[in-house]
Parts: structure tokens; C-alpha cells; sequence
């Protein structure tokens, strides 16, 4: 049955489409797992190259729903999606890039997520901006499964301790 051939392999039927139709608008793809949004991707704009089997992906959003339901949210200017035949390699985001999680903002030029180690890695300049707290570092590794991020080199950290005490004293009054 087709049918159940692209639902069980969807990458399969854009190896079957011709050049020109290898461009979409609004583009939006998810990845669900026993019935929960593990991510989702939406784009303004995507074109895919069969050969490299790679689509880019113009004014990226793409959201990780973590397994206690927070949501970690990135942006950029471009992304270059790699896909097996079923599932996420790996994600490239390039320039502007901002990603909020928890109550943090990364800020960074370029991202890589990698889904088998549920783990986003910054190999640039990267800055976390948190209440009365900034860090930067010259690379980051943020582990999405534990909730760990780990600056590397170059590291400086700004903190603001009024605010610092507000935020505490927030989180211990529920």
C-alpha cells in the first residue's frame, strides 16, 4: 500500500518529486512519540536537496518539548536540516540566533542540535542571560535531557545580586 509506504518512510516521497517541487511555504514538521510532541519545526520558507538530503529552511522556529513539558524555543536566520530516512540527523541553525528555555535566553551565531544526545551545541561566541545573571563563553553545550549547560573557555560572568535575591526569593515562596 503507498500510503502506508510514505507514512512509515515520508522522506521516500521527496526523493520521488521533481526539482521544481522541492520548495514549500510555511513549512511545519513534527516529531511525536507515543502521543507527545517531542519537537516541531516550522519555517517561512524550505527547499530540499535530494542529494544531500538536507532541507534549508529560511526564518526558523523550532520548539524541544523536554518530558516535563518545558518547552525550549529557537529562532535564527537559516537552517539546515539533515534527515535519514525517518528521523532528524541533525539541525544547523545559523545567524541571530536566540533560544529560551526555563527563563534563560542563549544567544549565539550558530547552534547544532543533535537529537540522539538531546544536546545543543554553540561552537561560537555564545552569551546566557538569565535574571541578574550573564555568562559568556567562547562555546556551549546545553544537555537538554538533564537540563545542564556547560560553558567552555574564554568564560565571563556578570551577575546582579539584588536581582539574584529577588529571583530567590521568588522560587522559595510557592
Amino acid at each position: 500500500n503507498k500510503l502506508r509506504d510514505i507514512r512509515e518512510n515520508p522522506i521516500q516521497l521527496l526523493d520521488q518529486l521533481p526539482e521544481s517541487a522541492l520548495s514549500i511555504k510555511d513549512f511545519r514538521r513534527a516529531k511525536v512519540e507515543n502521543g507527545r510532541t517531542v519537537w516541531a519545526l516550522l519555517g517561512e520558507e524550505a527547499s530540499y536537496d535530494k542529494d544531500q538530503r538536507q532541507a534549508v529552511i529560511q526564518k526558523p522556529r523550532f520548539l524541544y518539548y523536554d518530558k516535563k513539558g518545558d518547552i525550549a524555543e529557537a529562532s535564527a536566520e537559516i537552517a539546515h536540516v539533515y534527515l535519514n530516512d525517518k528521523e532528524l540527523e541533525k539541525m544547523q541553525l545559523e545567524g541571530g540566533i536566540e533560544i529560551s528555555y526555563n527563563g534563560y535566553l542563549l544567544k549565539s551565531q550558530e547552534a547544532i542540535y543533535l537529537p540522539a544526545k538531546e544536546q545543543i551545541v554553540m561552537p561560537q561566541r555564545t552569551t546566557l542571560i538569565g535574571e541578574g545573571l550573564e555568562l559568556q563563553g567562547s562555546s556551549m553545550e546545553v544537555d537538554l535531557g538533564d537540563s545542564k549547560v556547560r560553558l567552555l573557555r574564554e568564560v565571563k560572568t556578570k551577575l546582579e545580586p539584588e536581582k539574584l535575591a529577588k529571583q530567590k526569593g521568588r522560587s522559595g515562596q510557592s
